[in-house]
């Protein structure tokens, strides 16, 4: 099986339909979607309708973050992360919020097991951004013994981990369009970077794909119409710091 993964779209439509055309052009079998559909971006309403239709098809969802606080937005506004919650919450309909809501905060499915932060305690949202948290999301995700693949997202960043014969974690920073192998005697964790707002300074939209059969993932990075996406936060007139990050992938 063909597995796509995509994480932290934040209601970039544009992004999110570059990486699923590209993905179709690979042959992806299933979409596993990780969290963040809506936040910063001035696409949500269409954003969620197409995770909807992809959910309709069989996709794999897990709730994010921002998700949550689309949901339910704080009040009052305490960080940056938070100013697009309450626009969010008013833009969607109670049809697509209830759908929100009603996303697990997990998925296990055979060896692989999905999140949009870590596995340990995933409704604290802890990033996943060195060795000694992705040993803490792999301890937490091998409470059901089946499993060898952690999937995540979360950082906006890509990095892949794998636990060695002597119990160490090690780190690799995937190449774009390399496939690497996982294979499934060792454990393995990946967060797979944002679709909608990547922060490695690449504007590039970022996805992975999982080839369950030869076991090996392939990290992509895919050019989108940046400049579109930032005209829709603006026009929604959301801060123009959401709209200009994305052309500098920060």
């Amino acid at each position: 099986m063909k597995l796509a993964l995509l994480s932290d779209i934040h209601a970039n439509l544009h992004a999110l339909e570059a990486c699923l055309t590209h993905a179709k052009t690979q042959g992806v079998q299933q979409f596993a979607l990780l969290g963040d559909f809506v936040g910063y971006g001035g696409d949500p309403v269409a954003v969620v309708d197409r995770v909807m239709g992809l959910a309709e098809q069989g996709a794999w969802l897990v709730k994010g973050n921002h998700d949550e606080m689309s949901i339910s937005p704080p009040s009052p506004i305490k960080n940056l992360g938070e100013i697009s919650a309450p626009w969010t919450h008013a833009q969607l309909s109670q049809a697509q919020l209830a759908f929100l809501d009603a996303l697990p905060l997990t998925q296990h499915r055979d060896t692989i097991f999905l999140v949009h932060a870590s596995a340990n305690e995933p409704a604290k949202w802890h990033y996943v951004y060195e060795k000694q948290a992705a040993a803490d999301s792999l301890n937490a995700a091998l409470t059901h013994p089946d499993v060898r693949y952690v999937f995540g997202g979360h950082v906006h960043r890509q990095k892949l981990y794998y636990r060695a014969s002597n119990g160490k974690i090690m780190a690799f920073e995937p190449q774009a369009g390399v496939a690497m192998p996982v294979p499934g005697h060792r454990i393995w964790l990946a967060t797979i970077g944002s679709v909608g707002q990547p922060r490695d300074a690449n504007p590039l939209a970022m996805y992975a794909l999982f080839d369950t059969q030869s076991a090996q993932i392939t990290f992509h990075r895919i050019p989108y119409d940046f400049q579109g996406a930032a005209a829709a936060i603006r026009r929604a007139g959301l801060p123009d710091f959401f709209a200009a990050r994305l052309g500098l992938g920060v």
